[in-house]
């Protein structure tokens, strides 16, 4: 069977796309070099090497809801699961480059974007697990069949910049999220009965106006006494 190494070389935003779009480039060797790859079908389980980079002040606190206080994240920074990828190869000898594409988006319920959103500079962590069936002529000739075994793997650290800009790309100045059906309803019936045009004026109707540093402090104490207040929509 033939030995194959995997390398990811680079990353960019998918500038078409019906759907956001990460595509990392990916050089396979063939150690030998002389078997005649006929194919390959690949798959990728991607992970996020969370305890492989460092934290600002600020980043902890955004990430808060993944991994709880920094004082357990000795329990709680673990790698997680981001996503699975595939792409077909076609033949070749020695060397070759494909590109990996690798699906995104910007749902915030998503632990992975969750993640990403919550990082100001610097590099992802990345492990690439690769897996599935190699096609290579065999000896005579022969046409032959084998699996890739998962010990085949990379690393790479992703620019946090790439996803950013890829969420920028779709998403101009926009985030979004989803609410349950009931608040929704509630909303659309406020919006409508306040004869608003959009949905950003019903939620900046909504929310306070923004108060100096120490305002929010005595709100945030007000709050931890007497819970949140229901506004009525």
């Amino acid at each position: 069977m033939p030995d194959l190494d995997f390398q990811i070389t680079g990353v960019e935003p998918a500038t078409r796309g019906l759907t956001p779009l990460l595509q990392f480039r990916l050089r396979i060797t063939s150690i030998s070099g002389r078997e005649e790859i006929q194919g390959l079908l690949l798959n990728a389980q991607i992970q996020i090497q969370s305890p492989q980079r460092s934290y600002s002040e600020t980043e902890k606190e955004r990430l808060f809801e993944l991994f709880g206080p920094p004082e357990q994240w000795g329990q709680s920074l673990r790698n997680r699961l981001w996503t699975h990828a595939n792409t077909a190869v076609g033949a070749f000898t020695g060397e070759t480059q494909v590109v990996l594409p690798v699906s995104c988006t910007f749902d915030l319920n998503v632990a992975a974007t969750k993640y990403f959103y919550a990082l100001e500079t610097g590099d992802v962590p990345l492990l690439f697990l690769f897996s599935g069936s190699v096609f290579y002529a065999g000896e005579g000739g022969f046409f032959q069949i084998e699996r890739i075994p998962w010990s085949k793997e990379c690393v790479y650290r992703m620019p946090v910049e790439a996803w950013r800009a890829l969420m920028d790309q779709q998403y101009p100045n926009c985030a979004w999220f989803y609410l349950r059906r009931d608040i929704f309803d509630r909303l659309v019936a406020f919006k409508r009965r306040n004869k608003l045009a959009s949905w950003d004026e019903a939620i900046s109707k909504l929310l306070p106006i923004e108060t100096t540093p120490e305002a929010a402090e005595v709100e945030e104490k007000l709050y931890e006494v007497s819970g949140p207040v229901e506004v009525p929509v």
